[in-house]
């Protein structure tokens, strides 16, 4: 799948509406539509990546950007202190369903240890 056909890609140049809880030039982020947590937001870079296996060196600083917003929202959300999870899943196997590198950021809600 290319940046064209992404549900993702779309989402991020606002062809396709969401709730947006967070945008800057390189990065969005949106509420999930079937949340696993008071809060579940998903992070995307605007840019296509479809997998942590397709990140570069060059992808650091993005991938960087990620986890400040992840930061950013978990304040707004007013649930920095007493804590949040955040995840990213790669492939199928690992429950990626879109192809395109995203965070989850969950938080509102104690979490238990091992995930599942």
């Amino acid at each position: 799948m290319n940046g064209s056909d992404c549900l993702f890609c779309k989402i991020g140049s606002g062809e396709i509406e969401a709730n947006i809880v967070y945008e800057t030039d390189e990065v969005i982020a949106f509420r999930d539509i079937n949340p696993q947590a008071p809060t579940h937001a998903l992070i995307i870079p605007k840019r296509h990546i479809a997998t942590i296996n397709e990140l570069e060196e060059t992808d650091a600083e993005i991938v960087g950007k990620l986890f400040i917003a992840a930061g950013e929202i978990a304040g707004q959300e007013g649930f920095s202190e007493p804590g949040y999870r955040v995840t990213m899943n790669c492939n199928a196997a690992a429950g990626q369903t879109v192809f395109h590198i995203h965070l989850h950021l969950l938080g509102g809600r104690d979490f238990s240890w091992p995930p599942g």
